[in-house]
């Protein structure tokens, strides 16, 4: 069960002039413990396993951290950071305002595509301490973007934890897009640390799309920055002319990247990113590489199936490495290290929300070897795809009533 320390009251009323949006839960969606086996036994090329469901009640959770001790951190799309300890959840106080999508406090649950997003554990956490998290910020509130609707953009912040007190402590928004837009989707987002001393995150184009080849704007990017924020002084596009291009971007030319992974063997970042209607795609991000969109697109037009864009190539522009020209909805993206699955050591994971599925695949290179679909239809929507610190691949599930599952080996 959820565990509060004050009346529900109480505790909106503090969170709001703290400048956080409490929102209680509702009672379809009321965090919970369990330990249900939803499948005794699956099949696959190298190993069979079963899958466990640990958490059930979550409101659309986008991703999920472990700490130190084992405990777990899971955010919530619809606002709330919780803190799980395999038996109980603490709601965590002290979050930025986040972006409602009707522009009222507190915001819709679950809203549409905004709310709260990726959560990260800074690589030296244990000595300073930093979590990192992404959210789709309302901005100024007297601003007005166009047809009198608030502008919203990605955020990157950073906090310490006080779980004795659950709350944030130190907060800093180190990152606020602008400019913000209007109508407010596609905002990415992950985040992932290449280990020189800065953070990558992505942003979506906004559902502009004019936005991803326009280097004045950072919507439809790859965004670098120092981990204290600020961008990084060696990104590719400071101090070319004009002069009024972005600082913070790495690449451009994406769409709505909402998967991001670093190979550990050799440094290279993987994305997935979700095309129109059909076109998803798998790339490895460059620095200052141009992925394409809109120009360059693998899909149609949602409305009329017409072709969007010049055509599937185009100079300048940077292929994909895999396309899946049926949509599947690329969400959670992690490379599997551990030993509880030795024949899948240095796979790349890949959760998909349309195809309820996540597949393995193999890379040589540039080149997809091998790709097996896993879980198809089995727990739902897969939201986010991690590594567990017991080497067990855990899944979540966005869903209005989403869950917390892991996968477990069985012997042949």
């Amino acid at each position: 069960m959820l565990k509060t320390n004050r009346s529900p009251h109480l505790a909106r009323s503090l969170a709001l002039i703290t400048g956080a949006i409490f929102i209680t839960a509702s009672a379809s969606a009321e965090p919970r413990a369990m330990e249900n086996v939803v499948a005794d036994r699956v099949t696959s090329s190298h190993h069979d396993f079963r899958v466990v469901q640990i958490a059930g009640g979550l409101e659309h959770p986008w991703a999920v951290a472990w700490l130190p001790d084992g405990t777990m951190l899971i955010t919530e799309r619809a606002g709330r950071l919780l803190h799980f300890d395999g038996s109980e959840f603490h709601q965590i106080s002290g979050l930025p305002v986040l972006h409602s999508d009707n522009n009222q406090l507190p915001a819709p649950r679950g809203g549409r595509q905004g709310g709260l997003l990726d959560i990260v554990l800074h690589p030296d956490f244990a000595a300073n301490g930093w979590i990192y998290f992404t959210f789709s910020s309302p901005g100024d509130p007297d601003s007005v973007v166009t047809n009198d609707r608030r502008g919203t953009g990605t955020a990157l912040a950073r906090a310490r934890l006080d779980a004795g007190n659950h709350r944030l402590v130190d907060l800093e928004v180190i990152y606020s897009q602008e400019p913000r837009s209007a109508p407010g989707r596609h905002y990415g987002s992950r985040i992932v640390f290449p280990g020189d001393g800065t953070v990558i995150f992505s942003i979506g184009d906004n559902g502009l799309r004019y936005t991803s080849q326009d280097l004045t704007h950072p919507a439809g990017s790859v965004i670098r920055l120092l981990e204290d924020g600020g961008a990084a002084p060696d990104n590719p596009f400071i101090g070319m002319a004009p002069g009024n291009l972005r600082p913070e971007i790495f690449s451009f030319g994406h769409r709505n990247n909402q998967g991001l992974a670093i190979d550990p063997q050799t440094g290279a970042i993987w994305a997935t990113d979700h095309g129109p209607r059909g076109g998803d795609l798998l790339y490895r991000i460059d620095r200052g590489a141009n992925f394409g969109w809109p120009q360059v697109s693998f899909g149609t037009e949602y409305s009329t199936d017409a072709r969007i864009g010049i055509g599937r190539t185009a100079p300048g522009v940077t292929p994909p490495v895999r396309i899946w020209e049926e949509s599947k909805g690329p969400s959670g993206l992690t490379f599997y290290r551990g030993d509880a699955f030795p024949a899948w050591q240095g796979s790349l994971f890949a959760g998909f929300l349309r195809r309820e599925s996540v597949h393995r695949i193999v890379l040589d290179g540039d080149t997809v070897i091998e790709e097996e679909p896993l879980l198809g239809g089995l727990i739902g929507r897969i939201r986010d795809v991690r590594e567990g610190p017991d080497g067990l691949l855990y899944f979540l599930t966005d869903e209005g009533d989403g869950g917390l599952f892991r996968i477990e080996p069985l012997s042949r």
